[in-house]
Order: C-alpha cells, then sequence, then structure tokens
C-alpha cells in the first residue's frame, strides 16, 4: 500500500542552481550596465570655457572672424551667461555685422534689462544704422542703468559724431558729441572706447593732428581693429603723411580684406600724389570687394577719368549714378544727386560724356547740376564747362579745355 518514494536526480538539481545563479548574475550585473535600447549613447560635450578660451587666443592672434564663431559656440553651450552675447556684440559691431550686434546685445537684455553695457552696445550699434534717435535714447537709458560706464558715453560721442557726417544734425548735435567725449575721458582717459571716441570727434572738428594721437593710442590697447586703422590713416592723409596713411590702411585690409574701404582710401591717397596706375589698381579691388556699392563704380569712374580714359570713366560713372548690374548680375542702385563725393561724380560724369563728344547726355548732367545745385559755384561751373565743350563740337574742333574746378571739403571723403 505504501508507494515506492522515487530518487532525486541530482544532475537535475545542479542544473536548477547553474539556471537560478545565471538569471541572478544577469538582473544584477549585466542589465544596470546595458544601455536602454532605442536611445542614443550620449558623447562628451565641451564646456562654454573652452570655446571663450579658444575665442580669447583668436582675439589675440587678430582672427576676430573665427572668434565670433567660437563665441556663438559658447551660447549654444550655455544661453544663459549674459557675458558671451555682450562680447560677440562688440565683435560683430568692428565686423560691421549691425543687426547680428543688435540682436546680440538684446539677448543680454532679456537675461538683465537693465544691464548697462548690452544697451550701449545696442545703442552703438542703432547709430551705425543711421537710427540716431533710437541710438541716444537707448545710450541714455545705459547711462541712467549705470552714471560711470564711460563706454556708454563715448558710444554716445560716435553717435552724435555720425549723426553730423550724416548731415542729419541740429545746431546742439557736434557740442553734444564733444562734451560726451570729454564726459567719457574724465571716466576713464585711457579706455579703448575713449581714445576712439575723442579721435572721432577731433578728427570731425578739425584737429587732424590731436586725433591721430588718440587713434595711435587705441591702437596700441587692440592693434587687431580695422578701423582704428582706416581712422589713423585717413588722419595721416589730412596731415599729408601719405606714406603713414596707406600702410595703416594697408593694415586695415589685412584685418578685414573683404571691406572695400581700404583699398578705396589706398586708391585716393595714391591719386593725390599722382600715382594714377596704382590708383586704378586699388580702385578696382575696391568694387570687386564690394560689386553692389555704387560709391566704388564712381571712385572708380574718378580714377579713369583723371587718366583720360574717358571710355572707361563713362561706363563706370553711368552704373554708380544711374544704376545698373554689377558685371556678375548683381543690382546696383545709382546715387541721386547730392552734395559732397556725389556731385563731384556728376561734374566727372558730365565732362566725361561731354569730351567723348556725348553731347547730348552731357546736356542733360548739366541740366540736372544746375536745376540741382543752383547754389554751388562748382556745380554750375562744371555745367558750363560741359555745355561748352559741346558747343566747341559744333562751332569748332575740340581744343584743350580749361582747368576743372572741383568742390573743396573740409573732411575728404572715401
Amino acid at each position: 500500500m505504501l508507494k515506492k518514494r522515487r530518487r532525486s536526480n541530482p544532475w537535475r538539481v545542479i542544473v536548477l542552481i547553474l539556471l537560478v545563479s545565471g538569471a541572478l548574475y544577469i538582473n544584477q550585473v549585466v542589465v544596470p550596465a546595458t544601455p536602454p535600447l532605442f536611445i542614443p549613447t550620449p558623447t562628451p560635450t565641451r564646456s562654454p570655457e573652452s570655446y571663450v578660451a579658444d575665442a580669447e587666443n583668436m582675439l589675440a592672434e587678430g582672427r576676430i572672424s573665427p572668434a565670433i564663431d567660437a563665441y556663438y559656440e559658447a551660447i549654444r553651450a550655455d544661453p544663459r551667461n549674459a557675458s558671451n552675447y555682450i562680447v560677440l556684440s562688440r565683435l560683430l559691431i568692428y565686423s560691421a555685422k549691425y543687426d547680428e550686434a543688435i540682436e546680440n546685445a538684446a539677448n543680454a537684455l532679456l537675461i538683465n534689462p537693465n544691464n548697462s553695457m548690452a544697451l550701449a552696445l545696442q545703442g552703438w550699434a542703432m547709430g551705425f544704422r543711421g537710427e540716431f534717435f533710437d541710438a541716444e535714447t537707448v545710450l541714455k537709458k545705459a547711462i541712467t542703468a549705470d552714471p560711470n560706464n564711460y563706454a556708454a558715453y563715448a558710444y554716445l560721442a560716435e553717435v552724435y559724431a555720425l549723426q553730423v557726417q550724416a548731415g542729419e544734425d541740429d545746431l546742439t548735435t557736434l557740442d553734444n558729441a564733444v562734451e560726451a567725449s570729454r564726459t567719457a575721458m574724465d571716466l576713464n582717459q585711457n579706455a579703448l572706447e575713449t581714445l576712439r571716441a575723442r579721435g572721432v570727434v577731433l578728427e570731425l572738428t578739425g584737429n587732424y593732428e590731436e586725433a591721430a594721437v588718440q587713434f595711435e593710442a587705441a591702437i596700441n590697447q587692440n592693434p587687431n581693429i580695422a578701423d582704428l586703422h582706416l581712422a589713423l590713416g585717413r588722419n595721416y592723409r589730412y596731415l599729408t603723411l601719405y606714406d603713414k596713411a596707406v600702410e595703416e590702411f594697408n593694415r586695415a585690409n589685412a584685418l578685414n580684406p573683404s571691406d572695400p574701404l581700404p583699398d578705396t582710401y589706398i586708391s585716393r591717397t595714391y591719386l593725390t600724389v599722382g600715382e594714377i596706375s596704382k590708383a586704378i589698381q586699388y580702385a578696382e579691388q575696391a568694387l570687386k570687394d564690394d560689386p553692389t556699392d555704387p560709391y566704388m563704380y564712381g571712385n572708380l569712374g574718378t580714377m579713369y577719368y583723371r587718366n583720360e580714359q574717358y571710355n572707361e570713366a563713362i561706363k563706370y560713372f553711368r552704373i554708380g549714378i544711374q544704376g545698373g548690374l554689377s558685371e556678375d548680375g548683381q543690382v546696383v542702385e545709382g546715387l541721386p544727386l547730392d552734395a559732397g563725393r556725389i556731385s563731384e561724380y556728376y561734374q566727372l560724369f558730365g565732362l566725361s560724356l561731354a569730351r567723348n563728344a556725348a553731347c547730348g547726355d552731357a546736356i542733360q548732367i548739366a541740366q540736372i547740376l544746375k536745376e540741382g545745385q543752383p547754389d554751388d559755384e562748382y556745380a554750375v561751373y562744371n555745367a558750363d564747362e560741359m555745355i561748352n565743350i559741346c558747343q566747341g563740337f559744333v562751332d569748332n574742333p575740340p581744343t584743350p579745355s580749361p582747368t576743372i574746378l572741383f568742390l573743396p571739403s573740409s573732411t575728404p571723403q572715401p
């Protein structure tokens, strides 16, 4: 009646023990070390400080463009660091990228709406865009936020100077520029921003020797800002130190090769000393730098006119004044008649047409000058010369024309 007990198999017991042990090992050791399926494996990321360090090294070498890229990377790594936006905004202004500069200053203001330096840079960039009222408002807000912000006063002085140069000033604008630059000097007479602004105001008031001293001091602090070399070169040129002027323009060109202004200034300097071939060469390079700028066409036309190559002069004056297409098909907006350099372009265009017996067009330019600038004795004189030259083709064979008068300028333009 009793069941016979089955004897246990020792091998089965051993197998069960191994299976249980293996399951425990996988659960405790393998599973925690295995990443979840379908989730990307994390990769090491650079710290924002490393990008900033790279940018500072690049700036020390005068490489502003790659430094700008490095600051953008630092901002991507840490978008809450307002100081990176501020440094980037300043570098963008030095590179004439004013829209981006304003955007980055605004990003710093999102973090701290009362950041005086962010406000100052935003106002400075607005001034370069010709938004003088808004620039003044923002800069005064920066000064209210920090009355000891010497840079804000320096930038305000520059904005007033830009307003004077644009012909949008009033009776007090120049005095305001002088006062703001002096206040900046009182707060910090050795800062680059202060030296720069003081130089700008001194240049504007015709104190070229003193302006050159200020720009030299600013360059000693930072030799890698292109427009400081441009400014120093301009003042050397006013002082007839032509070799030194060309040297500074070349330094600016090396720092910012895509800017047409250094080549333009060099061309006009060589024109002044009578080296016409070099003047043409640099004017051509300036046009290559910016083939949509009508001033570059007028400048090159001027060089060809001085070299008595009237056909070439007409070609470039026509595009600069009337507009057209560049060699690569880009649109060039023409220049409406205005005083100063533009008036000179119109006068030389009309004279080139007259000397080339294109009298129908020459008479039209003469009429535009007489009607548009009846109180300008130089424009009227040259308009009469166009008519006289064309009349000579009717009455007599062409004869050498008398000396041409040109508009003097207290502040020579590029």
